[in-house]
């Protein structure tokens, strides 16, 4: 699916990678951008248009896929993490709510509200936003981990059951982005303009998964091996 003419609705937008996607969709000649945020308010961005959506919340997914009812291209990038002591820790349980409540059930409540405004489409897509963390340990992102493997295969079961509805599903496998939400982290990071690039790209090409990263690369090659990646990852990533 090639994003120029595109109309493209992306939540979490306001900032860090969710608007390295809109600015690219921009550079690439989308016909309209659709910046979801929490709270619009003060957005000015040339050329992107700001809808409120809050992805816990059912009532401003509804509202915000009727204002974007000309999306053809929806990005689920909205999510947030939480540094915790490990899978033992006392607030393991209500980090896991939250964070499922964000990473896991708002892709799937979001991608329910627009599922059919794609179908109405001749060519449409969905993007979303996983992690490298679902086959790698760190015990201090166990809660957040979890939902971005329900993510992952959310997004592998989502792919095969559109697939004759002509609505392709990308998933955005990639570690560490220099955004807002890594701060405080000190571990390598990619920029989100050439994530966001090379996503679009893949979209492009008919890809239905992209390793972002040369780590994420190395750990996806490792799965099939007697050590795999999440068991002993591999010199470097730890």
């Amino acid at each position: 699916m090639d994003i120029t003419n595109a109309t493209v609705f992306i939540t979490g937008a306001n900032r860090g990678l969710g608007l390295a996607f809109a600015r690219e969709a921009r550079n690439r000649g989308a016909a309209k951008i659709y910046a979801g945020m929490r709270n619009p308010n003060g957005f000015e961005e040339p050329g992107i248009i700001p809808v409120r959506i809050d992805v816990t919340d059912t009532a401003s997914i509804t509202a915000a896929a009727e204002i974007a009812r000309d999306t053809t291209l929806l990005i689920n990038n909205a999510g947030t993490a939480a540094l915790i002591d490990g899978p033992l820790a006392r607030d393991f349980e209500a980090q896991s709510k939250q964070l499922f409540d964000i990473n896991y059930y708002g892709v799937a409540r979001v991608t329910q509200a627009f599922e059919q405004i794609l179908s109405s489409k001749p060519r449409a897509g969905i993007i979303n936003v996983l992690s490298d963390i679902v086959w790698l340990p760190r015990p201090y992102l166990t809660p957040y981990a979890a939902s971005k493997a329900a993510a992952w295969s959310y997004t592998n079961q989502l792919r095969f059951h559109l697939r004759d509805r002509g609505i392709e599903v990308l998933g955005l496998h990639v570690g560490f982005v220099d955004t807002d939400l890594t701060n405080g982290i000190d571990v390598p990071k990619s920029s989100p303009q050439d994530v966001v690039r090379k996503t679009y790209d893949a979209l492009a090409a008919g890809k239905s998964e992209i390793m972002a990263d040369e780590g994420t690369a190395l750990l996806k090659s490792t799965l099939a091996a007697e050590l795999p990646g999440y068991i002993m990852p591999p010199a470097g990533l730890i």
